[in-house]
């Protein structure tokens, strides 16, 4: 949450309180930092357009409205990937995003602003001649993350068996297109969360779904 907290502290005491509750949303003013290599894109993670994320402003749980970039979390943690949890510090803190910069817990004023605001996506950061583009494409086209999560949010309501055949079409469709990536074209696994975002089964399964006969 972003709520001014009550503790008297005026500067930043490296508690980590921030970097353990994940990394933060890439913006236009992030590029030089990309441009320079200090952040690359085996070390971030695609939120998609329609996906439901927790929103820090308002508290609760909506559909993105527009496709965010990330830095994504360490391992299968919740912790910012460049968070050093032995030094509690950050591993590219002179090179780290205008989110970290602006954020100061007891004051978050500054960070609030710029939320949502002038955010980068993936094609704002791939060469526009990379032919990985037609592939992000495909998989919006045939894996809608409005869909899904409208499936998801309908299960319990509408045909159930409609609703898990079009859902299985969306994850088959999902696998399909990351195995022909990364064993057809050979793009490096390290991308997959930056490319695809997170993988169906993973969606599927945080909801309770039990995913059986993947394409592996």
């Amino acid at each position: 949450m972003l709520r001014t907290i009550s503790l008297d502290i005026s500067k930043c005491i490296r508690c980590g309180t921030c970097c353990r509750k994940g990394g933060p949303v890439l913006h236009h003013e992030d590029k030089q930092i990309l441009l320079k290599g200090h952040i690359s894109y085996q070390h971030l993670m695609t939120l998609r357009k329609g996906e439901k994320v927790f929103d820090p402003v308002k508290e609760k749980f909506e559909n993105l409205k527009v496709e965010l970039i990330k830095i994504k979390n360490s391992g299968d943690g919740v912790s910012c990937y460049f968070f050093n949890e032995t030094s509690t510090s950050c591993l590219i803190y002179e090179n780290r995003p205008i989110e970290c910069r602006l954020l100061r817990c007891w004051d978050t004023s500054d960070i609030i602003k710029i939320i949502g605001k002038n955010t980068l996506k993936r094609k704002d950061i791939i060469n526009p001649n990379d032919p990985v583009i037609e592939i992000i494409d495909s998989h919006e086209r045939d894996c809608p993350g409005y869909e899904t999560e409208k499936l998801l949010s309908s299960i319990n309501i509408d045909e159930r068996e409609q609703v898990l055949k079009r859902l299985t079409s969306i994850l088959q469709k999902d696998l399909s297109i990351r195995k022909f990536t990364f064993e057809e074209l050979k793009v490096s696994r390290d991308y997959e969360f930056f490319l695809f975002g997170r993988p169906m089964t993973r969606i599927l399964k945080e909801r309770g779904l039990t995913v059986k006969n993947s394409i592996e």
